[in-house]
């Protein structure tokens, strides 16, 4: 196995909140990681991240993958994390970052704490009128864009791993109130506490350039589909 850079492990512990894959840097044929390593990636050293700073917001329209991470607010730190890996492009790595929307789920996931929620408070509730919209993905289906990213991605760019580009909040809460048998309506965002400006935001993304350059095609259970495995 090759050694990797201190530079990019530096990167990958500046916030814990990204996670640095670096399976184009394993000198065999395959890596558990990331699957088989296409004949273009063997040819230099890859590496990709992933942030939660998330797919950002942008006002009006739908963020596309070209749109800048936020360097203002809770999550700067972790977006200048990924500009800081970013900077590796200029010393020959063939750097890349999958960006991942705000619910990435498995019987639930980020959304799986409002769930939880419900059940302590016995609402299952959603700020104003329910109607803006969360992105989600299915953790099994948000693994593949890596390796596609470490296979072929041109040094620099960003991709989304987003299947649903947007569930309205209140149709969160719907299914959650009717798989755990509790009220549906509308609460103040405080409720939520710190994630409340977050849940209280229009933030739909599209991953139509992710889909169409690199092939991905999602195939597990979309978030609502997903929650209906909750159990009271």
């Amino acid at each position: 196995m090759a050694a990797a850079s201190p530079t990019l492990f530096r990167v990958s512990r500046s916030c814990s909140s990204v996670l640095v894959a670096t399976a184009a840097l394993i000198r065999g044929p395959s890596s558990r990681l990331a699957g088989p390593i296409a004949p273009a990636a063997r040819s230099g050293p890859a590496a990709t991240a992933s942030s939660t700073v998330g797919t950002p917001w942008v006002p009006g329209r739908a963020s596309v993958e070209a749109d800048p991470l936020p360097l203002e607010g809770p999550v700067a730190e972790r977006a200048r994390t990924v500009n800081d890996l970013f900077g590796l492009v200029s010393r020959g790595v063939r750097a890349t970052a999958v960006r991942m929307p705000r619910t990435v789920h498995d019987r639930g996931g980020f959304a799986g704490l409002l769930a939880e929620r419900a059940r302590r408070t016995g609402v299952a509730g959603y700020p104003g009128d329910g109607t803006q919209r969360w992105p989600a993905v299915h953790a099994l289906d948000a693994a593949v864009p890596f390796r596609l990213a470490l296979e072929s991605a041109p040094a620099g760019t960003a991709w989304y791993a987003v299947a649903d580009e947007g569930d309205a909040v209140r149709d969160i809460a719907a299914v959650i109130g009717r798989r755990l048998a509790l009220p549906v309506r509308s609460v103040p965002e405080e409720t939520f506490g710190p994630f409340g400006p977050i849940f209280a935001m229009d933030q739909p993304p599209s991953d139509v350039h992710t889909r169409e350059a690199l092939g991905w095609r999602p195939t597990r259970p979309g978030l609502l589909a997903d929650l209906e495995n909750l159990r009271p």
